[in-house]
């Protein structure tokens, strides 16, 4: 019994005499190797409640349906900025406004690059162009002031409502 002990005792002794560091670092990767998987094993989750999410008329990832709302529900400035699409301009960002929408987040239906053109909804007291957006559809005609197909965003294209006017 006592021979058991010796090596024991022996393997213990030599695990405190390595240096420090090289026992934190051991600790440091194990520590890293978890909280990385631990990230990973999250990512599918998180995902799936930024598409699922449907409150306050966010789309539908299920279906593949995109929630509406009537114009006279989006705040004012969407109703302005709406008017000012349909007249073609002026802009309050006129190197912005107007400019091309990727739908890289494929949250609008699939479209050719260049067929949806994005405009800023003014937020109050923002100190920029904030995160409300109208998204126009060129439509047949290519032409985003008579296609009729408007989608508001006011989380900045995490989900969008299209325009009932």
């Amino acid at each position: 019994m006592q021979l058991l002990r010796v090596p024991l005792l022996s393997r213990m002794l030599a695990e405190h005499s390595r240096p420090a560091g090289k026992r934190l670092g051991g600790f440091f990767a194990a520590w890293l190797a978890i909280v990385f998987i631990a990230i990973l094993s999250l990512a599918p989750a998180q995902a799936r409640n930024w598409y699922e999410a449907d409150e306050g008329g966010a789309r539908k990832a299920v279906s593949g349906e995109i929630a509406s709302v009537a114009l006279a529900d989006l705040p004012r400035q969407a109703g302005e900025t709406l008017a000012l699409i349909k007249q073609g301009g002026p802009f309050p960002y006129p190197r912005k406004d107007g400019s091309v929408f990727g739908n890289f987040e494929r949250a609008l239906p699939q479209q050719p690059r260049g067929y949806y053109r994005e405009f800023t909804v003014p937020t109050p007291g923002a100190r920029d162009r904030g995160a409300r957006r109208i998204i126009a559809g060129s439509g047949r005609g290519n032409d985003v002031a008579r296609s009729g197909e408007y989608y508001y965003t006011d989380d900045h294209y995490r989900s969008f409502r299209r325009i009932r006017e």
